[in-house]
């Protein structure tokens, strides 16, 4: 069905249509995880994609690869969004193969452009139906958050916004938790398909690692809470089969953004964290994140990221705020253990048959 120098992205990983549909690609409007397949017009921003494989592969104008549709919130990038009717050409929006059309770009970025592609036709499973790579020969694990029913602990890493140190904070914490003798497991939550931050957290030490798109998302931005509490549910069950002593969880982009704002202002959610770790790129962003983080009842057991590079910075913070600040070499120190002693409630204290009752975790 297409060429075999098709290049195909880690968003298409495991799955091998058997046909490709190109009738329907002016008439049918594609939605999140749809696959499909793209010739390459013109470079912009991406030059590569990550293969299916997991390696770089450089693509230029005449190549054909194979992606799925997605919408991406990714400040420090591209915003972009499936289109609503079919259009002559579409966008790489992640090099992981999340394909779209932007619709603004950070400034860095708008001499330059995205990569623009055509797309050439939908791939096909052996019935003949539009291939979604959601949850795609995977089912969703059936799993309750109720705290009593696991036996490992729960941290939740995040940011004041793109870029502000989270996904390392959360590696070098693996890191000392393991040295310490403690198995961990590592799941991002949300963002872009990229396999960059779980492979960084698996070489730290983690013993699994593994995010969204192990069931098939390419992207979760605009995906409803009631999807994000069940993706959440089947990434937990996962992790709980190799029976860690801790589960790192990471929530992408800031405290701002609509799906992290959804998930910290979720009861039931929050009852399943047990510390909660925060990240910021500078002194000033400590200060506002923690406003918003105690709107929410939440107090995180220390402060990491970006901003502990800077001894001025650290200094700053240390004036204004008694919570702890952990450089990267605390976090990957064993002695970081005794951080979740003692610790204090990540989350005030909720009524948990009153959130289960409202918030049903059927799969």
């Amino acid at each position: 069905m297409y060429n075999r120098e098709m290049k195909k992205t880690i968003s298409a990983a495991g799955i091998f249509p058997v046909a490709m549909d190109e009738k329907v690609v002016n008439t049918y409007r594609p939605v999140t995880g749809d696959l499909a397949v793209f010739e390459v017009l013109e470079l912009g921003k991406h030059t590569r994609i990550q293969a299916d494989d997991r390696t770089h592969r450089y693509i230029y104008p005449g190549n054909q690869i194979m992606a799925t549709f997605g919408a991406r919130y990714a400040s420090a990038q591209f915003e972009g969004y499936i289109p609503e009717t079919p259009c002559d050409t579409y966008h790489i929006l992640g090099q992981g193969g999340v394909i779209g059309r932007v619709a603004s770009a950070h400034s860095i970025f708008e001499p330059i452009g995205p990569t623009s592609l055509k797309l050439i036709g939908y791939c096909l499973d052996e019935k003949g139906t539009i291939i979604n790579t959601r949850y795609y020969r995977r089912e969703p694990y059936k799993f309750t958050l109720a705290n009593e029913s696991r036996t490992f602990r729960t941290i939740l890493s995040v940011g004041a916004s793109m870029d502000s140190g989270k996904t390392t904070s959360a590696a070098f914490l693996a890191g000392g938790l393991v040295k310490a003798g403690f198995s961990v497991a590592f799941i991002k939550l949300t963002g872009t398909i990229y396999s960059k931050d779980v492979d960084f957290v698996k070489d730290k030490g983690a013993c699994l690692s593994l995010d969204f798109s192990y069931f098939g998302y390419p992207t979760t931005y605009l995906v409803s809470l009631e999807e994000l509490l069940k993706l959440y549910q089947s990434l937990l069950a996962k992790a709980s089969e190799i029976q860690p002593d801790f589960v790192i969880i990471e929530i992408a982009d800031g405290l701002l953004q609509q799906e992290t704002a959804a998930l910290l202002n979720s009861e039931i959610f929050k009852q399943s964290i047990d510390h909660v770790m925060y990240s910021c790129p500078d002194s000033l962003g400590v200060l506002g994140g923690l406003s918003i983080l105690d709107s929410y009842g939440i107090r995180p057991f220390a402060l990491s990221g970006l901003f502990t590079a800077s001894p001025l910075m650290i200094e700053e913070t240390r004036k204004m705020v008694s919570l702890p600040v952990l450089r990267l070499s605390d976090l990957d120190d064993p002695a970081v253990v005794r951080f979740f002693a003692d610790a204090a409630p990540a989350v005030k204290t909720l009524n948990l048959q009153r959130v289960s009752q409202n918030f049903p975790l059927s799969a």
